[in-house]
């Protein structure tokens, strides 16, 4: 845990910020009645037979749902603090997989990005919340690490800690 005002500041500046890339994504699917991973999915190039899989007539309602409630919880927990480390997890494996996705390798996404894109930053952001226990500044991550049904629990303690 950090000390210093301006760290705290941009612990909180940087999960609110990530927790905002997460909502505004999810606005855009929980709410919108036609949504589907399947278009984005079947576009993929450098890693598309590993993503047909996800876009079977079986499995794309439950890849789109995850993807959907997916954003939406994460956004939620990095927004109010709440098992950061498990949301920032969470996370960090979505901007992976969305990495890949993009890639058309040696580019992501477009020919302006060469192997990196903004996925990987993100990735890098919330490695960083994990490392800085970032649910514990102006977050319920520390409230509830001290409350006795947590402490006394040891399958809770690491969700909260």
């Amino acid at each position: 845990m950090t000390n210093s005002t301006t760290e705290k500041f941009l612990i909180v500046f940087f999960r609110f910020t990530m927790a905002w890339t997460f909502l505004y994504a999810a606005s855009h699917q929980v709410f919108v009645h036609d949504f589907s991973v399947v278009g984005f999915l079947k576009s993929t190039k450098t890693f598309h037979d590993q993503f047909a899989f996800f876009t079977t007539p079986t499995m794309a309602p439950i890849t789109t749902f995850l993807v959907e409630y997916g954003h939406l919880l994460i956004g939620l927990s990095l927004l109010f603090g709440l098992m950061t480390r498990v949301s920032a997890a969470f996370g960090i494996a979505l901007m992976f997989i969305y990495w890949m996705a993009h890639m058309d390798w040696p580019f992501v996404e477009n020919s302006n990005n060469l192997i990196f894109d903004y996925h990987l930053v993100y990735a890098g952001v919330l490695s960083y919340l994990i490392y800085k226990h970032a649910g514990h500044v102006l977050g319920l991550d520390g409230w509830l690490e001290n409350r006795r049904f947590v402490r006394d629990n040891a399958l809770l303690r690491p969700l909260v800690a």
